[in-house]
């Protein structure tokens, strides 16, 4: 039965087999460089690609397909790897043969002129170098006269096929250097491989190392709000003060501290992904101690994690910060919702008042009403029996004053059943 393909399927399924590892055969060489845009500034794909097609017309060399993420392939007499990430890109050159004296060249596979229009900064660069291994102590005395000894890391990996080492220090000339040991037999993509994970350290490294500066940009604010907060938490405990004011200062303290949640998110969210990557990398070199030196985990270990702790506890200090301004607004709320039930009850108590007093004075008017009621009732009862009582001989006033109380007490029982009625 004919099958229709999803419409990503096969874009999918070569992703998994997209930027393929360098091959390079020892000895060798590798030049490094990582470009991405300033902070705060979005990067420019149109310019990057024009910039890669700058470099390759430079040497004659083919144009990759439109849309494309990475190429590789030959320029002049080096062999190009461009790949394009989310925050930055990346060049590769890699050279057969080494110069002499080592890392010498530096990034001579690049034009100067293709450098200087180079359309952002440098996150990192690196010189790799790459040997026939010859003895232990030979590697040892090599790797010694190359980098700092105190940052010096170097080991073997891939079950002792090769020995890398490196001090991840920049150079006079602005590069970090590495150098790989292989022993003879070892095959060109063996080697590749491993000059393209140090290369990727460094600049996962360099990435992650962003964040450590936005903590520390970050701390004296985050210490500006953690004492107010602090004032705030004070005044809240010493006495009621005035609600209104300290809601808005709170307000305010909570508006900045999610601005800066909001301002760092990406970064630090970008930071612990390229600590992942580093340790991955480092966990696939397969490290075996060399000679009693430091390896590139212990190195990270000592110097590297310390740097995302950092970074770590800064977004925990903000996270923290942010609750404890929340449970300022909720203590701010409930004191607030009392002083109301207060009030309330207070209103109460008035109304309750101010309607005793009403009934008091409707009960009294209806005192007044059943005298007045009764006066009109007595008149009009003295007009209607006014002539019978004179037929009777009995006097207008003797009627009048017999009248008084049936009439009254009439009035009287007949406003309290209409008052019963209505309650």
């Amino acid at each position: 039965m004919p099958l229709t393909d999803h419409p990503l399927r096969h874009e999918l399924a070569n992703e998994l087999h997209a930027r393929p590892f360098p091959a390079l055969d020892a000895p060798g060489q590798a030049a490094y460089l990582a470009l991405g845009p300033e902070d705060g500034n979005p990067r420019d794909p149109e310019a990057e690609r024009a910039h890669l097609l700058a470099l390759l017309d430079w040497f004659g060399a083919p144009h990759p397909q439109p849309g494309a993420t990475h190429w590789s392939g030959q320029i002049g007499r080096h062999r190009l790897k461009w790949e394009s990430h989310t925050e930055f890109v990346s060049y590769m050159i890699l050279t057969d043969g080494a110069s002499e004296p080592p890392f010498r060249e530096g990034l001579a596979g690049f034009p100067a002129d293709w450098l200087e229009a180079a359309p952002g900064r440098r996150l990192t660069s690196a010189l790799v170098r790459v040997e026939l291994a010859a003895g232990e102590e030979e590697i040892a005395r090599r790797a010694e006269s190359w980098f700092v000894p105190e940052s010096l890391a170097l080991s073997r990996v891939l079950d002792d096929q090769l020995m890398v080492a490196g001090d991840f220090r920049i150079d006079a000339a602005g590069h970090m250097r590495f150098a790989v040991f292989a022993r003879p037999g070892t095959g060109g993509r063996r080697i590749g491989r491993v000059v393209q994970r140090l290369c990727e350290i460094e600049t996962y490294k360099a990435m992650a190392m962003l964040g450590l500066a936005q903590a520390r940009r970050m701390g004296p604010e985050i210490a500006a709000l953690e004492a107010k907060l602090s004032d705030l938490a004070s005044e809240m405990a010493a006495g009621p003060g005035d609600p209104a004011a300290t809601l808005a200062v709170l307000l305010s303290v909570s508006s900045e501290l999610e601005e800066l949640r909001a301002r760092s998110s990406f970064r630090s969210g970008a930071t612990r992904a390229y600590e992942t990557l580093v340790n991955q990398r480092i966990g696939v070199l397969r490290e075996t101690r060399f000679g009693g030196r430091q390896t590139f985990a212990e190195f990270m270990m000592r110097r590297f994690d310390p740097a995302m702790r950092t970074v770590e506890s800064t977004d925990r200090r903000l996270a923290q910060l942010s609750e404890r301004a929340a449970r300022a607004a909720d203590l701010l709320r409930t004191r607030v919702d009392v002083e109301r039930s207060a009030q309330n009850q207070e209103l109460l108590a008035s109304m309750d008042r101010r309607a005793d007093m009403q009934l008091r004075l409707q009960r009294t008017v209806e005192g007044l009403s059943v005298v007045a009621i009764s006066y009109y009732a007595v008149s009009l009862a003295a007009y209607l029996f006014g002539p019978v009582a004179l037929g009777l001989g009995i006097d207008k006033a003797v009627l009048t004053a017999v009248l008084v109380l049936p009439v009254a007490g009439l009035v009287w029982l007949t406003l309290r059943r209409i008052r019963q009625k209505l309650h």
